[in-house]
């Protein structure tokens, strides 16, 4: 069995096709998937997708959606987690997507760079009083995340999408996170990204597609082609086995190995997640 622990299946991207492709995908080994909030306007429908499919669902608001979000949104997440585990909502297994975001220039300026930074730790207190790990947003913040982490002691969890140095992987293997790698791992120029996968010890990595985000290579389309016309591949949960391929080429594994371990991971960093 596969796991996507990081599917937007509720973006605009998949509308329409989203249940055909999480049926496809489950044909094709993937047999769960981790639908991550980004905002409180989307909690509803990630909690029922994750039902109707037999998945998991993580709440929380995105760095990229902190400047729109009001202060009273915190307040509506600790409610909704609160709402959710009263209820024994087996299907909630994390606080996410949350962090932190140093790569969109907005979102590096003095007024939004605090209140995304308040955010975060804010939400990291959240999942710390309600006893569940988070799933990071990690972009060009490592160090800065890893200082949230170090005066908000939460029960680990995942840095969705990982691209720091090998020091900074340790630093986050060593607080109990796991480390996502998707499409951009199939990129022969993303060297870091891929000696990381080569070299992180087994129990580091879990497998994810940042569906619709994060293509493969074999779907992306050069700039100069989008603007001639021609449409972006849309990147879902179906890909997740070619994805895991080239991980278990890089790391000279056969996939059922890699298949194993990466599940074995995801299950033992989301600890409420009841496999379908």
């Amino acid at each position: 069995m596969l796991i996507d622990s990081h599917c937007h299946i509720d973006a605009s991207e998949l509308s329409g096709s989203a249940v055909q492709l999480r049926r496809q995908a489950a044909s094709l080994g993937v047999g769960h998937c981790v639908y991550p909030a980004v905002e409180v306007a989307n909690f509803a429908a990630v909690r029922d997708m994750a039902h109707a499919l037999g998945d998991s669902y993580a709440l929380g608001i995105h760095p990229m959606y902190t400047p729109q979000a009001a202060d009273v949104d915190l307040d509506r997440l600790d409610q909704a987690l609160a709402d959710a585990l009263q209820a024994g909502d087996s299907r909630l297994v994390a606080v996410g997507e949350i962090g932190l975001d140093y790569f969109v220039p907005a979102l590096c300026e003095p007024p939004l760079r605090a209140k995304q930074e308040r955010f975060y730790r804010a939400q990291l207190k959240i999942a710390r009083k309600h006893g569940l790990p988070v799933i990071l947003h990690v972009r060009r913040s490592a160090d800065q995340l890893l200082s949230g982490l170090n005066d908000i002691v939460v029960q680990g969890g995942i840095a969705h999408a990982f691209n720091g140095s090998d020091q900074q992987a340790r630093r986050m293997v060593e607080r109990g996170f796991a480390l996502g790698f998707g499409g951009a791992v199939t990129y022969e120029r993303a060297v870091q990204l891929r000696h990381l996968c080569r070299t992180l010890p087994p129990s580091a990595l879990v497998l994810e597609t940042d569906a619709p985000d994060m293509p493969p290579h074999w779907l992306y389309t050069p700039a100069a082609q989008r603007a001639a016309g021609v449409a972006q591949g849309v990147n879902n949960s179906t890909e997740l086995p070619r994805i895991a391929q080239v991980i278990a080429d890089l790391r000279g594994l056969p996939l059922d190995e890699l298949a194993a371990s990466t599940t074995a991971n995801a299950q033992r960093t989301l600890p409420r997640m009841v496999l379908a």
